[in-house]
């Protein structure tokens, strides 16, 4: 069973709100008490949080649909129902969290406490108390709550580790990590064997810093070839590049200088990793030919001013003063970078036209209304009383709906379509008198749909 996930789509749904209550204040002696109906209780997020804790989306992998909890529903006595609970996930530090469908970043996690509100709970509907006025004084209606957001986001996992240990597949990476510190990943001698990064904990006297042995590298993996970017994405986040040179591989046309070189292009065509700091390992000096080998290309390699270690992953051999230049690499560059802060979110809200809706003439006799205040009241009414029904006509005339249909040469018994061609709530027009002149009746109904 896979222990590290660093890639999964996640299907999340904000809790509903609570429908408000349409009540009437009843005490003895007092048979006018007016409306007392509460308001619903707000739906509960979905939230994305940053955990230090965490290192793996492991847990969402496995259970992928989430949910948040419901707002109650409204009750007499203007008590207002209960909020619905939010529901925190937590993911590691460096999570990316994007659009499953169109595969757009919608945010970068990174700092420990950063949150991301996924998807918004729906808000609670008034209660008749709080839709009373001086036209309307005891309404025998409420609003429903609205339904949650609901989304699928894809959350990948970019490593934040300190050292990124790089090389063609079999280089001896996972030994080398093994080696370091207690970690055990999976070693085998084929290609790639690292199918997942592997992260191990090494202290080198007071420094503690994390290495993470990512998957082997071949030509053209900057153009997505082989693992491709599932390698590279996780060298973004690491602070020094220790590339691993193998002195010992039996494939024809490759040595330590051919690999290096090669690995370096490739970081370079990925991009935004020139300014790491790097050192070269030359690994497998415990076989007689390896060593000979390691002995011919170290003052190549120190020319091009790169510090360089002998080293056998197998034996042990020049691990310590490895280690302790890996430490002193990462204390210098966690000095040298700035204070990490949380992720600063920016919110962008929807852009809404003028008047808030548009109206699409379809064909001859039918028109669609489309637009977030039109399409939000529909979700709010409740069809099965007719006072509800009258409330929803007088606010979409106030919006400028029934202006906007005659200009667009709706004739009375048009079929008018608010939202969605597909699953939009369809009527049969019929204008509206004046606001001024109109009687509802009594509560639960209305004049003009008798």
């Amino acid at each position: 069973m896979a222990d590290f996930v660093d890639n999964v789509i996640l299907y999340i749904k904000a809790g509903d709100g609570g429908h408000g209550c349409a009540s009437i204040h009843r005490e003895k002696f007092k048979p006018l008490g007016g409306p007392d109906g509460g308001n619903g209780g707000r739906g509960g997020d979905v939230i994305l949080e940053v955990d230090p804790n965490t290192a793996t989306l492991l847990e969402y992998h496995h259970r992928p649909h989430r949910r948040a909890g419901n707002g109650k529903q409204g009750m007499g006595s203007n008590r207002d129902g209960a909020t619905g609970e939010s529901l925190v996930l937590r993911v590691p530090n460096g999570t990316v969290v994007k659009d499953a469908a169109t595969g757009e970043v919608l945010v970068d996690l990174v700092g420990a406490g950063t949150r991301y509100v996924a998807a918004q709970g729906g808000f609670g509907g008034l209660g008749n108390a709080a839709l009373a006025n001086a036209r309307r004084k005891a309404p025998g209606f409420a609003l429903l709550g609205e339904p949650g957001d609901e989304a699928e986001i894809m959350l990948e996992l970019k490593t934040v580790a300190d050292v990124a240990l790089v090389g063609f597949p079999n280089a001896g990476k996972s030994s080398l990590v093994a080696a370091l510190s207690a970690a055990r990943p999976k070693i085998a001698d084929y290609p790639f064997t690292t199918l997942i990064p592997n992260l191990g904990v090494v202290t080198a006297g007071e420094t503690i810093f994390t290495v993470a042995d990512v998957p082997g590298l071949i030509p053209g993996a900057s153009e997505g070839k082989g693992l491709g970017h599932e390698f590279l994405r996780h060298v973004e986040r690491c602070s020094t590049i220790v590339h691993v040179l193998d002195c010992a591989t039996l494939d024809p046309g490759r040595d330590p200088l051919s690999d290096f070189d090669v690995i370096e292009a490739e970081l370079e065509a990925y991009g935004s990793l020139q300014d790491r700091p790097r050192m070269v390992v030359l690994n497998k000096v415990d076989v007689p030919d390896g060593r000979d080998l390691a002995d011919i290309v170290r003052p190549m390699l120190e020319e091009r001013g790169l510090r360089v270690f002998e080293i056998s992953a197998a034996s042990h051999e020049g691990l310590t003063p490895l280690s302790y230049a890996m430490g002193e690499m990462v204390a210098r560059a966690r000095a040298e970078a700035p204070i990490e802060e949380p992720t600063r979110l920016v919110i962008r809200p929807r852009r809404l036209g003028e008047a808030g809706f548009s109206v699409r003439r379809v064909d001859e006799n039918t028109f669609q209304v489309t637009g977030e205040k039109p399409e939000r009241w529909i979700r709010q009414t409740d069809f099965t009383n007719d006072e509800a029904v009258g409330y929803l006509a007088d606010r979409l005339e106030r919006l400028g709906v029934e202006e906007a249909l005659i200009e667009a040469g709706a004739q009375v018994g048009a079929e008018v379509i608010i939202g969605p061609m597909e699953g939009g709530y369809v009527f049969d027009w019929q204008p509206s008198q004046s606001a001024q002149s109109r009687v509802s009746g009594p509560r639960g109904t209305d004049s003009r749909l008798a």
